[in-house]
């Protein structure tokens, strides 16, 4: 599997990223392509930031200064949503971004979007009550807001506990938005349920170029209920990476503004209309700021997306 760190040394972008990516994000007119949240109105920049991944490898590691530029990076070009969970990185995540955050001063600045996800009390019973409030309050003393804008139970853990408490958030101000995720199709199902059934104001699922599932039922039945969405794992981790290793970007990308193979990516999911905002995850400033012009200029219309789907289907897979 090729990195994209691996894949960026192999190319001309990776010469020239310090120097020029800064620009990429001003030099554009109309700046980034904000989606509102259906609920609200509430308008959001498309592109944002996750903290799984490379992110959270860092977060692990002894040095994890170089998150602090990451973020300062989000918020500099115009960047704000941050999704976060508990279990990143063994629970280091979102306590070193809520450090780099205050520090910065730049939380009233970002969308702050956060999970709750306790263990199960055994195999046949729920999520510990107790555990779930002790879990958020351990949020709210991380990032040191009054009110989080979003908190998701994790990957669809005991709803009927989890997701009660947040109703009983929301109800009380502590949070603006509430939400459930899944990433892989196997379950589905469930989430369409819970969607249909639940008051939830985001999901958040996996989508790629290369992973379409979700634009099969789910994002139309987002957009039909009006469920704002946030899109993880929108290079596959180092899937895509891998896949175009090597390769140069087509020529024909120039078309639809995208001037990297990250850009090309995630303009394929921004065209989506359902699509809410998409939280690539990253530990690098460059790539961040790369990351941002994939919501800057022109979208791919369907012909367009037609002809990304066929070129990247004809790569071998990773």
């Amino acid at each position: 599997m090729i990195s994209r760190r691996e894949l960026l040394k192999k190319s001309a972008l990776a010469a020239s990223a310090t120097a020029l990516l800064p620009q990429l994000v001003s030099a554009q007119s109309g700046g980034i392509i904000k989606r509102a949240i259906p609920r609200t109105g509430e308008q959001l920049p498309m592109i944002g930031l996750g903290s799984s991944a490379t992110f959270s490898s860092l977060a692990n590691s002894e040095d994890a200064t170089a998150l602090r530029e990451v973020l300062r990076a989000l918020i500099d070009n115009g960047g704000t949503v941050f999704d976060t969970a508990p279990g990143y990185g063994g629970g280091t995540s979102e306590e070193v971004a809520g450090d780099f955050v205050n520090e910065l001063g730049i939380a009233e600045d970002l969308f702050w979007a956060t999970k709750l996800n306790v263990a199960r009390r055994g195999a046949s019973s729920g999520a510990d009550p107790q555990a779930a409030w002790d879990q958020v309050e351990r949020s709210f003393d991380i990032i040191k807001k009054p009110t989080i804008d979003l908190i998701q139970v994790h990957n669809l853990a005991d709803l009927p506990t989890q997701l009660g408490i947040l109703k009983e958030l929301k109800q009380e101000g502590r949070i603006r938005y509430l939400g459930t995720t899944w990433t892989g199709e196997q379950r589905f199902e469930d989430l369409a349920e819970a969607m249909q059934n639940e008051p939830l104001d985001f999901i958040g699922v996996d989508y790629a170029i290369d992973n379409r599932v979700a634009a099969e039922r789910i994002l139309p039945l987002a957009a039909e209920l009006g469920i704002a969405t946030l899109i993880y794992l929108p290079f596959g981790r180092n899937r895509l990476w891998s896949r175009v290793s090597g390769r140069q970007l087509p020529d024909w990308a120039a078309e639809i503004d995208a001037h990297s193979w990250a850009q090309f990516f995630l303009k394929y999911i921004a065209a989506h209309p359902a699509v809410t905002a998409i939280t690539p995850s990253t530990s690098k400033p460059a790539n961040m700021i790369d990351n941002l012009g994939g919501a800057i200029g022109r979208l791919p219309d369907a012909d367009m997306l037609r002809r990304m789907e066929a070129h990247v289907d004809a790569l071998p897979q990773a």
